[in-house]
């Protein structure tokens, strides 16, 4: 056999059916395999970012790792930024990489690159298979370590020669790494806290699920201890029928202001919140001075676990507050961000994925989604823009018969456009609203916040900052791309074509036009 062919079939065998993909010469013996191998579904991506974006939200919804394969470290390169976001949600990820047949490499050809000094930037595991007879076990250390450390990236590099070799044969699965199990001594802590006034209770990563949520409302019905989520969950099941809970602040002087009086802050699968950029004058720690900081439960650990124990310690037999269903239709009339959000909320599926990147009309969404239909939110883990179509496609792979939702920001969609055609081309059930305020508003409103200056809307300043002369035309895009797509500047408008992209099977998307921030 050969080794590709033994790597993908160990693959299938271990339950990863799925590699998301934008494929050059030193994988085609890869490439070749998914004949040999049918189980193995292949989803081509036009661009790497794409390709990691897609497989870092299929793991993300599906619940188990995803895979995916790249050309040398130029293309590991593109799909970087993806894999940093990953990287930041925990997230289960086999990556693999192809190389240079082992005797090309001292050659020194145009691609050759150091793959795996790329590659640590983003994998807590590397390693280079050297022998086709070890390639698939080689693939199954791979695929184990992916569920370390809380979930992590695991990059695989694939010599060619590896690759195209026989005497390969399929290797099992090994044991997957679990979570730890919540620490008594922690949850004890955290019990003390939480019963005392100004307790926070701080949600992320893997606290976010359905049982965790409700555990969590449980324990502030209990107690009265303030509820937030982290800004940018990687998986949130939320909206009506759900513990209603905020978002900590994206800036840092709101977010400053939700955390005020607060004397200690439990942190359940959330690392303790610092600002994402610092400002002249703000505090980058936002941790209020004096309030202590409990950790109940870190990224590797069980923090649904942790959150029932802690709920069991001090709840009781109590009930969390649940988010009632109201998402009326905004007003007819010229639309704005608050409209959109309105709308998106009033029109949602029941049991939908929202993909948020949404960035400035990201405050604004949360608010609205609080009593919509209840729904999974994914979000921007990472920070690092162009993850929202590519995040649609890899939901939609993992959930077929769940509609996705992506709210997308007009700059960062430009990042991975081509995200749009591996759409159309899988007939994957998303529905995007892409937000076109022809502006990077969030940079408009950081210059202010940085200390450059004010806003500029003329001058070489103002022109870094515009996406106008000439604005990109997302309908036109979208249709090139085969994605059917209508431009609105209404609410009703947008509510009527919401509508109508839903009632129809594969992907749609709505250009809306409001007014740029600052």
């Amino acid at each position: 056999m050969r080794g590709a062919e033994a790597l993908v079939g160990s693959l299938t065998a271990a339950g990863v059916d799925v590699c998301f993909m934008n494929p050059g010469t030193s994988e085609m013996h890869f490439v070749q395999a998914l004949d040999a191998v049918p189980e193995m579904r292949g989803v081509l991506a036009l661009f790497e970012g794409v390709a990691t974006g897609a497989a870092d939200a299929y793991a993300r919804i599906a619940g188990k790792p995803a895979a995916v394969l790249l050309h040398l470290g130029p293309g590991l390169g593109n799909g970087l930024a993806n894999l940093h976001n990953a990287r930041r949600a925990g997230t289960p990820l086999l990556c693999v990489v192809g190389g240079h047949a082992t005797d090309h490499v001292r050659f020194d050809a145009p691609l050759e690159s150091d793959i795996t000094a790329v590659a640590r930037t983003v994998s807590g595991w590397v390693h280079t298979s050297g022998d086709v007879r070890d390639v698939a076990a080689d693939a199954m250390r791979a695929l184990a370590a992916t569920g370390e450390r809380g979930g992590q990236v695991a990059t695989l590099v694939l010599p060619a020669d590896v690759s195209w070799s026989e005497g390969a044969s399929p290797a099992p699965p090994l044991p997957a790494a679990g979570p730890f199990p919540p620490d008594p001594s922690r949850v004890a802590a955290a019990a003390d806290a939480v019963r005392a006034p100004g307790a926070t209770l701080l949600l992320g990563g893997p606290a976010l699920s359905a049982a965790g949520v409700d555990a969590a409302g449980r324990i502030a019905a209990a107690t009265g201890a303030r509820l937030l989520v982290e800004t940018f969950p990687r998986c949130w099941e939320t909206g009506a029928g759900r513990t209603r809970i905020d978002k900590l602040a994206y800036f840092a002087e709101q977010a400053i202001a939700q955390l005020d009086g607060t004397s200690s802050l439990v942190l359940a699968g959330a690392r303790s919140p610092v600002s994402f950029f610092g400002y002249p004058g703000v505090p980058g720690d936002l941790v209020p001075e004096g309030a202590a900081v409990v950790g109940l439960a870190d990224p590797a650990t069980d923090a649904t676990a942790a959150l029932e124990s802690l709920a069991d310690a001090v709840a009781g037999d109590a009930a969390p507050a649940l988010a009632p269903h109201e998402a009326p239709e905004p007003a007819p009339g010229a639309l704005d961000v608050r409209g959109l959000c309105a709308a998106v909320a009033a029109t949602l599926p029941q049991d939908a994925i929202v993909v948020d990147e949404a960035l400035t009309a990201a405050a604004s969404l949360a608010m609205s989604l609080q009593t919509a239909p209840r729904h999974t939110q994914i979000a921007l883990t990472g920070g690092a823009i162009g993850m929202g179509l590519p995040a649609a496609v890899g939901a939609a792979v993992a959930a077929p018969h769940r509609p996705v939702v992506a709210v997308q920001a007009d700059g960062s969609a430009l990042y991975t456009a081509q995200a749009l055609w591996t759409m159309a081309r899988e007939r994957l059930d998303i529905t995007v609203v892409l937000i076109n305020n022809a502006a990077y508003s969030i940079l408009r409103v950081e210059l202010a916040r940085t200390g450059a200056g004010e806003a500029a809307h003329s001058g070489r300043a103002g022109r870094m900052l515009d996406l106008s002369d000439p604005t990109p035309d997302f309908t036109a895009l979208a249709t090139g791309l085969g994605v059917p797509a209508e431009r609105v500047t209404t609410t009703e408008g947008l509510l009527d074509a919401l509508r109508r992209a839903q009632a129809e099977p594969g992907p749609h998307l709505v250009e809306a036009i409001v007014p740029a921030l600052g």
